[in-house]
């Protein structure tokens, strides 16, 4: 329910510090006067609610690993209301930690606030009903979608391609917020040749920490327009991205293929990612791979792709060599490039050295390629499998490592360990389609391999999947291999400095800057200064 106060001078104030939100008794006029003497608070406490049911799922995420309990959830109708609780929390004697979340698809509790307020960006998006997705023309940028930051992406894959038009850049799901994932980096088989969603991005409409509305881009404002693409919500929230839009294709070439040479898959995989240019039409349009193992099913939920008559020679396959490598490529096309695609491929594929008599192929439409991970969702829904820990990890490797990587982990760890049943990911991208001022932290060579342990376990069991993970990362420090953690989950500043490198520095600056009163996203767990009063 929603906090209530009498309409008389006296009313329940909220008062949040940094440990515990408290509730005391004090003369309206005068609270206003000292904290927010030009702002709507009634219309915010109308809109804060502590309900158990509201704060308990608050107090989770889709890692179902930390639990954090806020002192309140805030509905926000417009983005004027979140500009004023931000501003709330600045101006007042006792500021109080704000985390915007979107669906919560975090896995360490990184949209989380203990003890602060969550913004409920669902609510905002319910509000406005897809009426901030617009799409227009520049003459000197091109087609642009304007999107709210509440906005998923599969809603903006329709409304723009109500207008033959689309995004270039995604991640494999489309169920996210567009600011969750621009406020990380937004990474998918795309990114190696369009780069990440945060490379795609004209403008924003931004709230800071000050509760300052500020339109920033690479003309206006740009230390904080790189500050917030990749800066995990500390710098402010994301009202309104403008997002780089191109033609559609109508429809996908998808191919599979298998490898038993790790040496062999990453060479194919380096060799195909360097024909990369944007409009080159000789190019592959997605690339990814993945490890097929004994622990799991020969297809998983993200996708069924191999046909059950194949399952037998590809479980022998896998006995014999205890992990296969499977490359995945996908070419786009439409009505008027549909006849040359196959020859295309064919040209992209030859002289690759996958086993021979082991090529998958399908031709699915656009959406059903984008949307390819939503029906596995949907099963693992009707199962009950779908809200259960996901003790994840997601990492990017210097490309003259990967092969260490491989014979530590992939061929030690993971099968010593015998538990990763889930998708694991690895697939490489290329530097320069990523802008080093922008805050997120990439390994510092010129062709990098995202590596995803997409582990699901039971309620009883993530514990030892994460110590898998926390062994993957002790080997890699042990081992000099320079990791970078992609959805970072960090507890200490030391940990916090090392991830960013030489950024570490531009970081501070820009948090002081921005976020002065260390008020949003202290699930990060980046900053641990406590708030200070303002007066």
């Amino acid at each position: 329910m929603a906090l209530n106060y009498p309409s008389s001078t006296y009313f329940i104030l909220l008062v949040v510090t940094i440990t515990r939100l408290i509730y005391t008794v004090g003369k309206t006029e005068q609270w206003k006067a000292l904290i927010l003497p030009d702002l709507d608070i009634e219309n915010i406490f109308h809109k804060l609610h502590d309900d158990p049911e509201t704060i308990q799922k608050a107090s989770s995420d889709y890692g179902h690993i930390v639990h954090e309990l806020p002192a309140a959830v805030f509905h926000p109708s417009s983005i004027d209301d979140i500009a004023t609780l931000i501003k709330s929390s600045y101006n007042s004697f006792a500021p109080f930690h704000i985390a915007a979340r979107g669906q919560g698809h975090s896995h360490h509790g990184q949209a989380m606030a203990r003890d602060g307020v969550v913004v409920d960006m669902a609510t905002l998006r319910k509000q406005r009903n897809g009426v901030s997705i617009s799409v227009s023309k520049d003459p000197l940028i091109g087609h642009y979608a304007d999107v709210g930051g509440e906005q998923l992406w599969i809603d903006v894959l329709h409304a723009s391609l109500e207008h033959g038009l689309a995004p270039v850049s995604w991640t494999d799901y489309l169920y996210l917020t567009v600011g969750g994932t621009l406020s990380n980096a937004g990474i998918s088989g795309q990114s190696f040749r369009y780069g990440p969603q945060i490379s795609n991005v004209h403008e924003m409409d931004v709230i800071t920490g000050k509760g300052e509305f500020v339109t920033c881009s690479t003309q206006k404002n740009l230390e904080l327009f790189n500050a917030v693409l990749g800066g995990f919500g500390q710098f402010g929230v994301i009202a309104r991205a403008r997002i780089a839009l191109e033609a559609a294709p109508k429809r996908v070439k998808w191919v599979r293929l298998l490898y038993s040479d790790f040496s062999a898959f990453t060479k194919d995989q380096e060799r195909l990612i360097s024909i990369n240019g944007r409009k080159q039409k000789n190019a592959l349009d997605f690339l990814e791979g993945m490890l097929l193992m004994n622990q799991g099913p020969i297809n998983n939920w993200r996708s069924s792709f191999f046909p059950q008559s194949d399952h037998p020679r590809i479980a022998s396959l896998i006995t014999e060599h205890s992990i296969l490598y499977c490359l995945e490529v996908a070419k786009y096309y439409d009505d008027l490039t549909e006849k040359n695609v196959d020859k295309e491929m064919h040209v992209l594929l030859q002289g690759l050295a996958y086993i021979p008599g082991f090529y998958y192929e399908k031709n699915v439409s656009y959406v059903e390629f984008l949307n390819r991970v939503r029906s596995g969702e949907l099963k693992l829904q009707s199962q009950g499998l779908w809200e259960v820990p996901h003790p994840w990890l997601n990492l990017f490797l210097p490309k003259s490592q990967i092969l260490d990587f491989n014979s530590g982990v992939f061929k030690d760890i993971i099968l010593k360990r015998n538990i990763s049943s889930g998708p694991v990911l690895v697939y490489p991208m290329n530097r320069n389609k990523w802008d080093d001022r922008m805050s997120a932290s990439i390994p510092d060579e010129d062709v990098f391999y995202t590596v995803g342990f997409l582990h699901s376990s039971g309620f009883d069991s993530w514990k030892a999947y994460d110590a898998q993970n926390r062994e993957i990362l002790e080997f890699c420090r042990d081992a000099g291999i320079k990791v970078k953690q992609y959805l970072p989950n960090h507890s200490t500043q030391e940990d916090w400095t090392n991830h960013f490198g030489t950024k570490w520095m531009k970081f501070l600056e820009r948090k002081h800057q921005f976020d002065p009163r260390m008020i949003l996203s202290p699930g990060q767990k980046i900053f641990h200064k406590q708030l200070q009063p303002a007066f």
